[in-house]
């Protein structure tokens, strides 16, 4: 069934990536076509006239929002590291709405601090950290975000973390031991490998969505 679903990214965008991450950990075929944000194809625009990916289509279903997405790729696949991702959803989900609604706007401050000229950059990541230090208790009891396993907030809030520590290399790490170590987890992934995947620009026919293993 998913051989003929199709997902529009664009490679940097956190939201795709941790579409995309779902995707792999789940070793589901898509066909992903790359598209530049700059210039929009129009069957994007159609499929979604916000023009923001991720965005999935397969049969009739439509989705346009990064979560349904990774929801999705859950209950398409049978394999243990999908069953995993479908373990304390509730508590994934109220984490995740943290970081989408309290963290991401002070982390787009942060990196963009002189568009937003109010307050300096350090009040734009203090305010960030309150997140931060959140993650940091968490991983401080145990490997990942809610356990030893990896959940769907792990996938869908590291490439957020991502951002922030590259704002000033080597800050977080300082101060921010357990996420930085968790982040490096999961950057040092084959699955992030395969998301990070370079795609050349939207082409007609697609390409096929690297599979890799979610437990290494």
């Amino acid at each position: 069934m998913t051989d003929s679903a199709l997902l529009y990214s664009f490679r940097r965008c956190p939201y795709a990536m941790r579409a995309r991450m779902a995707l792999i950990c789940c070793q589901l075929s898509i066909r992903v076509r790359e598209v530049a944000l700059k210039d929009k194809p129009a069957e994007l625009l159609a499929l979604n006239p916000k023009g923001t990916v991720p965005v999935l289509v397969s049969g009739d279903t439509l989705l346009t929002e990064s979560l349904d997405i990774m929801l999705w790729a859950t209950e398409q696949s049978s394999l243990p590291a999908a069953a995993a991702l479908k373990q304390q959803v509730p508590a994934s989900l109220a984490l995740i709405t943290a970081n989408d609604e309290g963290f991401k706007p002070w982390l787009d401050k942060y990196k963009y601090f002189d568009r937003h000229p109010q307050f300096d950059q350090n009040y734009y990541r203090d305010n960030a950290c309150e997140f931060i230090a959140d993650l940091e208790n968490r991983l401080s009891h145990s490997t990942m975000l809610l356990g030893e396993a990896v959940s769907l907030a792990d996938l869908a809030i590291f490439p957020f973390v991502r951002q922030f520590a590259g704002v000033e290399p080597g800050w977080l790490a300082a101060r921010y031991p357990n996420v930085a170590r968790w982040l490096d987890s999961h950057l040092a992934s084959k699955a992030f490998s395969a998301c990070m995947y370079k795609y050349p620009l939207y082409q007609l026919q697609g390409d096929t969505l690297p599979l890799v293993l979610a437990q290494e």
